[in-house]
C-alpha cells in the first residue's frame, strides 16, 4: 500500500480473518451433514444462481459444543449485544454469520438470509416439504423453516431493519405504514428542476417514514426502492435477480451500493445518509492520476454499505472531503461526467451498480451463457474478486449533451457518439469474499473506473 492510500485511511484497516472462516466453514459442514436438505440447497444455490451457501447464513445455532465459546472468542468474536434469548456472538472485523450458542437438547439451526420468506417457501415447499411461517406479514422479523425432525432445522429469515432473533413489537399501523412508505420510496420523484429539490423530497419521505417506523426499518425500506429502480435499468440484474427469485431468495446477498455523485451534491447525499443511520467508514484515494475518491458508509442495523463516489483533487483527499463543500471544477473525471451525462446516482440515473457476493467461477459463464458478458476482472485476490458486468449503455438526453459539450467537458466528437450510441450507464458487479474480508481494493477501483469512463468506451 502506498503512502499517499496510507495517509488517508482511518483505523478501518479490514484484513483477512482465516481463523474465523475455518471455524465457520466446519460448522457449516456439519450443518450440511445434519440435514440433506441443507446440503440440496447449497448445491441448487451454486448450480442455478451461481451464489455459495455461505454467503446466504445470517445466523448458526449450535448446541451441545461447550468449548466452541472459548474457539470464537480466540477467533475473534464477540459477544453480541442484540442476543438475549441465546448467547450470541458476532465478528466485528470480518463478514461471518451470527453464532449462537444453545445449551445441550436443544436443536441447531441454519437460517438463510432472503427478502421474502413467502417467496422463499413458494419457489421450494415442494421439494423441502411443509413450512411453517412465524411474524406478521409486513413486519420487520419473519421466519420459516421446514417441518421435520433433523438434528439441525433449516430457516429462512427476513429482516427489515432489525439484527436480532428477538420478536420485535411492530403494532398493525406499523406495518400498514410500512407499506405505505415502501410505495413512497420507490416512486419518489427523481428528476426535479433542480437536484437539490430532489434531496429534499427525498429527505422529507425518509423523515416521514422514520417518525412512523424508526430509522433502521425506514432505511431498509429505502433502499429496497433503490434497488428496484436500478434493476429496472439493468438488464444484467433482471436475468440475475430471476435466477435468484426461482429460489425465492430476492437480492439478500448484495455486499454494497454504489453511487456515483457530482462534486456538488456530494455533502448533500452525505448528510441525507447520515440522517439514515449510515456511519463513516474508510475513505479511498488512489493517486493523483486517478481523479476520484470515495467514502465508504454503512448503516450496521439495516445491514447495508454503501460506496460513494466523487471527483476530487489531490490536495483534497487530506481532508474531511464527505463533510465539506467542493468547488466546480473547469474539468471532469469518470464519475463527474457520468453524473453530467445521466444526472445524480440518488436522483435521476440511479445506482450506478449493486455488488452481491457469488461464486466467482461458477457465476460469470453461467451468466455468459445467458447473454450477460463480464468485463475481465479488476481484482482476483485470494480473499476478493471482483468484476463488472459490460455495461449498460443508457440514452442520454440531448439537453445534457449540449450542457457537457458547452462547458467544454467533451468534444464534438463525443458528443455525436453519444447521440448516436448512448453512454456506459449501469453494471451488475460480481464479488467474492473469502475470509471474511470486509475491505476493498483500492488501486483495482482506480483501474476499472477508468475503464469505465463514457469518453473512452466503445459500444
Amino acid at each position: 500500500m502506498s503512502s499517499q492510500l496510507q495517509d488517508v485511511r482511518t483505523d478501518f484497516d479490514w484484513q483477512p480473518e482465516p481463523q474465523a472462516a475455518e471455524l465457520v466453514g466446519r460448522l457449516l459442514q456439519r450443518c450440511i451433514r445434519s440435514n440433506p436438505h441443507i446440503a440440496t440447497l447449497g448445491r441448487r444455490m451454486h448450480d442455478d444462481t451461481g451464489t455459495r451457501l455461505v454467503d446466504w447464513v445470517a445466523y448458526l445455532g449450535v448446541a451441545g459444543e461447550p468449548g466452541l465459546e472459548r474457539e470464537l472468542l480466540d477467533a475473534g468474536y464477540e459477544v453480541d449485544p442484540n442476543s438475549q434469548r441465546e448467547r450470541g456472538y458476532r465478528h466485528p472485523s470480518g463478514i461471518f454469520p451470527v453464532i449462537n450458542l444453545a445449551p445441550q437438547g436443544e436443536i441447531s439451526s441454519l437460517f438463510v438470509k432472503v427478502d421474502s420468506v413467502d417467496d422463499f417457501r413458494a419457489a421450494n415447499e415442494s421439494w423441502l416439504g411443509e413450512m411453517k411461517v412465524s411474524g406478521e406479514p409486513g413486519s420487520q422479523l419473519r421466519e420459516a423453516w421446514i417441518v421435520g425432525e433433523h438434528e439441525m432445522q433449516l430457516h429462512a429469515i427476513e429482516r427489515h431493519g432489525w439484527m436480532s432473533l428477538e420478536r420485535p413489537k411492530n403494532q398493525a399501523r406499523q406495518i400498514a405504514s410500512a407499506a405505505k412508505h415502501r410505495q413512497a420510496f420507490a416512486t419518489r420523484r427523481r428528476d426535479c428542476d433542480k437536484d437539490a429539490e430532489g434531496f429534499n423530497l427525498a429527505a422529507k419521505l425518509f423523515e416521514a417514514a422514520a417518525a412512523d417506523l424508526g430509522r433502521d426499518w425506514a432505511c431498509d425500506l429505502f433502499f429496497a426502492g433503490e434497488r428496484e429502480y436500478w434493476m429496472s435499468r439493468n438488464k444484467a440484474a433482471q436475468v440475475q435477480y430471476k435466477r435468484q427469485q426461482a429460489l425465492g431468495l430476492g437480492w439478500a446477498n448484495h455486499d454494497h451500493h454504489t453511487y456515483r455523485n457530482s462534486r456538488q451534491s456530494f455533502a448533500r447525499l452525505i448528510a441525507i445518509l447520515e440522517q439514515m443511520g449510515f456511519q463513516c467508514r474508510e475513505r479511498f484515494y488512489a493517486g493523483r492520476e486517478a481523479g476520484w475518491g470515495a467514502q465508504v458508509i454503512e448503516q450496521p442495523e439495516a445491514g447495508i454499505v454503501i460506496f460513494a463516489d466523487v471527483d476530487l483533487t489531490p490536495e483534497e483527499v487530506a481532508g474531511d472531503f464527505a463533510h465539506g463543500e467542493l468547488p466546480p471544477q473547469e474539468k471532469l473525471g469518470t464519475v463527474g461526467l457520468w453524473c453530467k451525462l445521466h444526472g445524480e446516482a440518488f436522483l435521476q440515473a440511479g445506482m450506478h451498480h449493486l455488488e452481491c457476493q457469488f461464486d466467482f467461477d461458477a457465476v460469470r459463464p453461467q451468466l455468459a451463457a445467458l447473454g450477460v458478458e463480464s468485463m475481465a476482472p479488476f481484482t482476483d485476490w485470494p480473499h476478493l474478486k471482483q468484476a463488472f458486468t459490460k455495461g449498460e449503455m443508457w440514452r442520454v438526453e440531448p439537453g445534457r449533451i449540449e450542457a457537457a459539450l458547452a462547458g467544454g467537458f467533451i468534444t464534438p466528437q463525443q458528443a455525436d457518439q453519444f447521440r448516436r450510441e448512448g453512454a456506459l450507464g449501469s453494471h451488475l458487479e460480481i464479488l467474492e469474499r473469502n475470509d471474511g474480508f470486509k475491505g476493498f481494493n483500492q488501486t483495482g477501483i482506480s483501474e476499472i473506473i477508468t475503464r469505465t469512463d463514457p469518453r473512452s468506451w466503445q459500444a
